[in-house]
């Protein structure tokens, strides 16, 4: 092999390597973002709940002052 195979071989190998680097991050990042999201659906899914509760008590009310009508 000449000189020149292996400097262009080098630098597509290392142009590999830095794209994968790359990766590597954006997926860390993406991991990140998703725990978080994560986090916040937990939050929103218990905001609703307590959403519904206060919603069945609501209705619980009603349907007793409708029944003692």
């Amino acid at each position: 092999m000449s000189f020149d195979v292996l400097e262009k071989l080098e630098a597509k190998i290392q142009t590999a390597v830095d794209t994968i680097s790359l990766l590597q991050m954006e997926v860390d990042e993406l991991k990140e973002q998703n725990g978080k999201l994560g986090d916040e659906n937990q939050q929103l899914r218990q905001q609703q709940q307590a959403w519904q509760e206060r919603l069945q008590a609501l209705l619980g009310k009603i349907d007793q002052v409708e029944e003692s009508v």
